[in-house]
């Protein structure tokens, strides 16, 4: 990894989001202004389908080589299982500071709209558990790795895994190979990684010059609320990686995430921090066979910053449109959205598609989609960086639970 990369990725977020507010200040013509929206949507958009191009191996090679080099079932279903108590504790936080910061600051409350058109294209079929559990398991390892199905990837690297460590001396060439393959994919990775700081400058560059600082100012409230909840769910996450790592282990693991959490930040995309995330995780002391295996199933069930949107989102269209929710109603609400966010990272903007999915169910107007998606890529920022950083601290905490020994980072 380049030396510096972190800064680079900096100073384009500063750079981009001048460049941004200077093209929408200075009201040029419709026409160049949409030729600099594509210039600058072309460049985020090829960076992310090269990152994407490499999530699907590298998650299957670095899970099925991890949980070979675990060895033993029990060893296996130990890790899984401090790891989905610790994402489960983490969801329950979440929705809790969402929910008590939406009702105590009443974003939409002097809002009073009323119900207009739908938002159609956002429209989208709520995730029911049932179609959650079945879309658990892959019809095809090819179509889930086409698709960058992470969650179907991940069923099939576990099988592929235990069946390895079954395998015995066969196995152990095998193990080699998916090393080897691992390794491979990493570093092409890190190659596309290279290119990080532009895709950067693009990203935030395209967003504000198309929405302006005016659109958030317009949203103070609604905005400034849901980033106060994430600095609270950050004190929150702060609190629990002390507590397991103890507060120097801690803010090593901060110095050294601060590149894939800057990357999520300025691109809203977990998929584009995984390599970096990844290598910065087992450069510290985490082993591969924990990092591999976190990291997937936090893409899925360690979204703790979306479904603090979800809620908080859902609940300012219900006050917004004064249409309150019941105490019965806002618990089927947390459980919806806990259900609903598992499985749907991969979908452009999955937290508005899952408050759009919800809005139906609860008889709130589809048109509260278009409310708040005028600035939904700058709370998409915060959620994003939020799930990169959950599920580092995450990883880190399960990894000194089985014995790895975190070392200072660089």
């Amino acid at each position: 990894m380049r030396k510096g990369l972190t800064l680079l990725v900096f100073l384009a977020t500063l750079l981009g989001a001048g460049f941004g507010v200077a093209c929408h200040a200075l009201a040029l013509d419709p026409a160049t202004h949409t030729l600099i929206l594509k210039g600058l949507g072309l460049v985020t958009t090829i960076f992310l389908r090269a990152v994407k191009m490499l999530i699907a191996p590298l998650v299957l090679f670095t899970l099925v080589s991890g949980i070979g080099r675990m060895g033993d079932a029990g060893d296996i279903g130990r890790v899984a299982l401090k790891t989905m108590t610790w994402f489960i504790a983490g969801s329950l936080v979440s929705l809790a500071i969402g929910l008590a910061m939406v009702e105590v600051i009443q974003p939409g409350a002097n809002l009073h709209l009323e119900a207009g058109t739908g938002a159609g294209p956002l429209s989208a079929a709520p995730m029911s558990l049932s179609l959650f559990l079945t879309n658990l398991v892959p019809t095809s390892i090819l179509d889930a790795m086409a698709r960058n199905e992470v969650l179907q990837i991940v069923v099939f690297a576990l099988i592929a895994g235990i069946a390895l460590t079954r395998l015995g001396e066969g196995g152990k060439h095998l193990l080699v190979l998916t090393e080897q393959l691992s390794n491979l994919v990493l570093r092409m990775a890190m190659f596309v990684m290279n290119l990080a700081p532009v895709a950067v400058f693009a990203a935030v560059a395209a967003s504000l010059a198309e929405g302006g600082i005016g659109m958030i100012a317009q949203y103070a409230a609604y905005v400034g609320g849901f980033y106060l909840a994430l600095v609270l769910l950050w004190g929150a996450l702060m609190v629990a990686g002390i507590a397991v790592l103890g507060l120097a282990r801690q803010k090593s693991l901060m110095r050294a995430i601060r590149e894939p959490a800057l990357i999520a930040l300025a691109t809203t995309s977990s998929e584009s921090a995984y390599p970096v995330l990844l290598y910065k995780l087992e450069e510290i002391g985490v082993s591969n066979r924990i990092a591999s295996f976190i990291l997937p199933l936090g893409y899925s069930f360690n979204l703790i910053g979306s479904m603090c949107y979800c809620v908080f989102a859902m609940l300012f269209i219900a006050q917004a449109y004064d249409a309150p929710l019941s105490g019965g109603q806002i618990v089927q609400l947390l459980f919806l959205i806990f259900v609903a966010s598992k499985g749907i990272a991969n979908v452009p903007r999955a937290s508005l598609v899952v408050v759009m999915s919800l809005l139906p169910y609860f008889h709130l107007p589809e048109s509260g989609a278009l409310l708040i998606l005028g600035v939904d890529h700058f709370l998409d920022m915060g959620r994003t960086c939020t799930n990169t950083v959950a599920t580092a601290i995450a990883a880190a905490s399960v990894a000194k639970w089985e014995g790895d020994r975190l070392v200072k980072a660089a």
